[in-house]
């Protein structure tokens, strides 16, 4: 259980309230975090989501912001307090 509390703290570090995937974890150097993470997302703490795909055996990138195009500008109407 202390792995599990050890992990969502640099999860909520680093990614708040952003979606992130396992290599990000592994980039900061985290190490046998999968039963942690999975005991998270068992709890209902962390949600799992599979990876986007557009088209069979091709994958859609992710971004941060949901910008919306308008004939004259780009409007970011995603920001929020937690990024």
């Amino acid at each position: 259980m202390s792995r599990s509390k050890q992990l969502l703290n640099t999860i909520d570090k680093n990614f708040g309230t952003l979606a992130f995937c396992r290599r990000w974890l592994d980039r900061l150097g985290e190490t046998k975090y999968l039963m942690a993470l999975r005991n998270l997302c068992d709890v209902g703490i962390v949600e799992a989501y599979p990876p986007l795909c557009d088209i069979k055996g091709c994958y859609t990138a992710q971004f941060e912001h949901t910008v919306l195009l308008r004939p004259t500008c780009k409007e970011v109407v995603s920001r929020g307090t937690d990024y």
